[in-house]
């Protein structure tokens, strides 16, 4: 990997910014890629663009590329085998390392952490090839009146289904075990979508998410022109919790340099965390610049900076 010049100009560091991938998230993966692409060249960088595979990491061995900047969703992208492969390669990149991205990715697991670190989550239980069904139901009772049934390891609300009874949520997750694996049933928390973007150890505004639809599905998030995004809508010392909250998170599954928090804050006024997003999206409609924006910084400046990240975690070590 060439290591020269990584303290100097922007025009003296060649990123590779890698985007595409296998997963169900592939086409919002090259939206992203473009997206930080184009904002690393305005910034002054020298990019190349990547679109990469398992079966198809040439780019790896680019001696000449200084960082990468993996902007992959979803599988292979934010499961943490991209970021095996570039630990394997003594190479230098954005974001979160391998075991981190594999704990964000397993929503059983992150929520076992975020408890430990004293965060709100919604009950949840998962069901597997081999669950005693009648079991399941029996634990489901305590739960009600509504259920959301989601993959164990799926990103941008993929797969996501919201049920009202015992039944229809063993129906859906058997349902969704066939066609994504393992999956889980979670408590339903009435409130509001809330997210927090994380960028270089501090949180951003937070984002108030209301949708025309049921909940912020894979529709609202990257087609619905009607999603709404809002800012100040939640009063200060509530505000300053759910960031806290966010900051737990991700200090928990030991993420770096950059993510996104997503939680329900409840009627009571408790922000239930969700989930982390170590690769969030960098499109149009996404969240993370939208809320680096607020702070005054481009989509140049947050890219920038997550470099800067990268390449200041180097000379540390």
């Amino acid at each position: 990997m060439g290591q020269t010049g990584l303290e100097t100009a922007n025009e003296e560091l060649k990123v590779a910014v890698l985007f595409g991938g296998i997963g169900t998230e592939r086409d919002v993966s090259i939206q992203s890629g473009t997206c930080v692409a184009e904002a690393l060249e305005q910034a002054g960088f020298r990019v190349v663009r990547a679109d990469i595979r398992p079966d198809n990491l040439e780019i790896l061995d680019d001696s000449s590329i200084d960082v990468f900047f993996p902007a992959l969703h979803g599988t292979f992208g934010e499961d943490g085998r991209l970021q095996q492969k570039l630990e394997d390669k003594s190479l230098l990149y954005t974001g979160s390392g391998p075991a981190a991205s594999r704990l964000a990715f397993d929503k059983m697991a992150s929520k076992e952490l975020f408890e430990r670190a004293g965060v709100a989550t919604p009950g949840a239980i998962e069901l597997s090839a081999g669950s005693d069904l009648r079991q399941l139901e029996e634990q489901l009772r305590h739960f009600g009146p509504e259920y959301v049934i989601k993959p164990i390891k799926q990103g941008s609300s993929v797969g996501i289904s919201i049920v009202s009874t015992p039944g229809e949520a063993l129906a859906a997750a058997q349902q969704t075990l066939a066609e994504f694996g393992d999956c889980m049933i979670e408590q339903f928390i009435p409130g509001r979508e809330v997210t927090v973007g994380i960028l270089c150890g501090r949180a951003l505004p937070v984002i108030e998410i209301r949708t025309k639809g049921t909940f912020y599905d894979y529709h609202a998030k990257y087609v619905d022109e009607q999603t709404e995004f809002l800012f100040g809508t939640i009063e200060e010392p509530v505000a300053a919790a759910i960031s806290q909250a966010a900051l737990n998170c991700f200090g928990a599954l030991g993420c770096r340099h950059f993510a996104r928090v997503d939680s329900i804050l409840s009627d009571g006024g408790v922000a239930y965390a969700l989930e982390v997003n170590t690769i969030p999206g960098f499109t149009s409609h996404s969240l993370l610049p939208k809320a680096a924006a607020r702070t005054g910084l481009s989509m140049g400046d947050l890219c920038s900076k997550i470099i800067e990240a990268a390449c200041s975690s180097l000379a540390r070590r």
